[in-house]
């Protein structure tokens, strides 16, 4: 039997979405207003002391989130890195990592199985394995009834159908997705250049890329003024510094070339070039996902991720209307950025609270809250 809810009605819930690169969480009151949210860099590959270290962050930074009246609400994509065997082991991992510092009233969203403890986890990973980005849609379909959300992050675009408020994904797993258009391994942060483009165009010809990993999307974006310095948050390809000199010289070397062989001018073009081929790509999936749901060849588009200037290009191009997931999820204005940046820790976290006010506080266990949704 599993500890009951808290019983203050005032306790904050605290949403995180554990990442393989990034664990982002949020913190809302008791009636799902957006208080703070966070970003950390936490490269889980390297070890679980990783994700440990950053729930002291966390835990620094909101002293609240380590009472007994705290909730938690968790929804994950770390059990892909290659630390674990398989994701299930990944999964096992995190969640009893999480369940042991954030105590017995955390729960663990399963989408269609409802919310999971940290034991139920074990045998129902599938339901638990990288979820955030239907924690997210979920969300966004109490809103906005027919739309595409895009969430174009440091590493990935999950781009997913919601029509007459439901979500009509056509796969659930990242396996089925990838098949489908609805996940694309592609960002704004960590992305190699060379998994963006294989032939490019520089000084009026088109070019070779090299197939090394000398720079990544995050030069472009510095290059372009797109990407702000605080979701910036990893080393660039070569450990150098993070400016736009470095990151010039950082794309040179895709070519073959040193940056002093021409301007900042036309280094900074040719990183416009880099955003166009990433764009048309994401843009070549999203004609895919809506090739599925034509009564959605009309629908808004809903940004989120730090990359969603680049679904609000998308939306001009295809004349659409585009919401930010910010302007959705409300809060102190100064957190909306933060709010679109940090979606699905978002989300899940305003799942949760409206999930605990319909069991009501005090009166239901995790588990029996879980079995009656």
């Amino acid at each position: 039997m599993n500890a009951p809810l808290p019983q203050s009605a005032g306790a904050p819930v605290f949403g995180w979405d554990v990442g393989g690169a990034h664990v982002k969480v949020s913190m809302s009151d008791a009636n799902g207003v957006v208080l703070d949210v966070a970003q950390w860099a936490c490269p889980l590959w390297q070890g679980l002391e990783h994700l440990e270290r950053t729930i002291d962050l966390v835990f620094e930074r909101w002293p609240a989130a380590k009472t007994y009246a705290a909730r938690h609400a968790v929804t994950m994509t770390g059990e892909m890195v290659d630390l674990f065997e398989d994701r299930s082991q990944g999964v096992r991992a995190i969640t009893a990592a999480l369940a042991l510092r954030l105590g017995p009233s955390v729960a663990f969203y399963a989408g269609e199985a409802g919310w999971l403890t940290a034991q139920a986890c074990a045998g129902g990973w599938r339901s638990v394995a990288s979820a955030n980005w239907l924690a997210t849609a979920r969300w966004v379909a109490t809103r906005v009834p027919n739309a595409l959300l895009i969430d174009i992050g440091s590493t990935t675009t999950d781009i997913i159908p919601i029509a007459n408020g439901c979500v009509v994904a056509r796969a659930s797993t990242d396996a089925g997705r990838l098949a489908t258009g609805e996940l694309v391994y592609q960002g704004v942060v960590r992305t190699p250049l060379c998994g963006i483009a294989q032939r490019i165009e520089f000084g009026g010809a088109a070019v070779n890329v090299m197939n090394e990993w000398f720079a990544t999307s995050a030069d472009v974006y510095r290059l372009t003024g797109e990407l702000a310095p605080q979701y910036d948050l990893y080393p660039s390809a070569d450990n150098g510094p993070k400016n736009e000199l470095a990151s010039r010289r950082r794309l040179a070397r895709m070519i073959g070339r040193d940056a002093h062989e021409t301007g900042a001018a036309e280094w900074r073009a040719f990183a416009l070039r880099w955003r166009e081929l990433q764009l048309r790509e994401i843009g070549a999936n999203l004609t895919r996902v809506t090739a599925a749901h034509p009564a959605l060849a009309a629908a808004p588009l809903v940004g989120a991720g730090c990359g969603r200037f680049l679904a609000a290009a998308l939306a001009r191009e295809e004349a659409r209307g585009y919401i930010d997931f910010g302007t959705l999820a409300g809060g102190a204005s100064d957190q909306s950025d933060w709010a679109a940046t940090c979606a699905p820790s978002v989300a899940v976290g305003l799942l949760a609270a409206t999930r605990y006010a319909q069991a009501g506080e005090g009166s239901e266990s995790v588990d029996a809250a879980t079995r009656a949704a």
